[in-house]
């Protein structure tokens, strides 16, 4: 079973609950994803990777993203079809990036708009044989089911097979002291492997709420509002 499999299923008995909510304070916005949100946005990217790409379980997919809350589509979508998340674009079969990354290293390239409303890049478009990854995944199916089984000893991020990050992620949720129903507030950035694993995939792992903050400058506020119970923040 895939490792978004692992992720999401427990979580989706209570699908309205936040399950990654957001912050940019250099702009001012805030975006909650609940558990079904998010599962649809993991379905769409897994749906369109599948579909438009042709990714299989183990191929590589390389993702230089920011912590935000559409990398966390872009992650969960490519663990869910099986892609293996690497840290190199040559040789990946797509390459999500962000506005003004490098093109044509991978077979393939996905710009991530980052947009915090979920617009797409906008009149200009994607750069030549680049891919909208909003505008074009967004119209991809709601729901995933695999074509084909994505064992657990699939990668599923730099090597580590998606039943060993499930492992890893749940002990560091545990080192952290992360627990079922906790809030946690994280400015670290989603680097491969361990901020991946500490920020993201650890909290879901046990159930636990991620707030993302990017360009912190109001954390107190967010504290507050948030009612976060445990700082990842050093």
């Amino acid at each position: 079973m895939s490792l978004t499999d692992r992720l999401l299923r427990p979580l989706l008995s209570s699908s309205a609950r936040p399950a990654v909510t957001h912050y940019d304070d250099a702009v001012g916005s805030r975006v909650e994803l609940s558990v079904a949100t998010l599962a649809n946005w993991a379905a769409k990217t897994a749906n369109w990777l599948v579909e438009e790409f042709d990714v299989e379980p183990g191929d590589p997919v390389h993702v230089e993203l920011p912590a935000h809350w559409q990398t966390a589509g872009v992650l969960l979508g490519t663990w869910w079809c099986g892609g293996h998340v690497v840290a190199e674009a040559e040789g990946a079969r797509v390459s999500f990036t962000g506005p003004g990354g490098a093109t044509g290293v991978a077979d393939d390239t996905a710009v991530v708009a980052l947009d915090p409303l979920g617009r797409g890049l906008g009149p200009q478009g994607a750069p030549d044989g680049a891919f909208d990854y909003l505008s074009d995944a967004r119209t991809a199916g709601d729901d995933f089911t695999p074509l084909i089984p994505v064992p657990g000893d699939t990668p599923a991020l730099l090597g580590r097979s998606a039943d060993d990050m499930l492992t890893a992620a749940r002990a560091r949720a545990e080192e952290l002291g992360v627990g079922a129903g906790d809030r946690v507030l994280s400015t670290r950035e989603w680097t491969l492997p361990g901020g991946v694993l500490d920020a993201f995939v650890a909290p879901l792992s046990v159930g636990a709420h991620v707030v993302q903050v990017s360009n912190p400058a109001k954390l107190d506020a967010h504290r507050t509002a948030e009612r976060t119970t445990i700082d990842l923040t050093a």
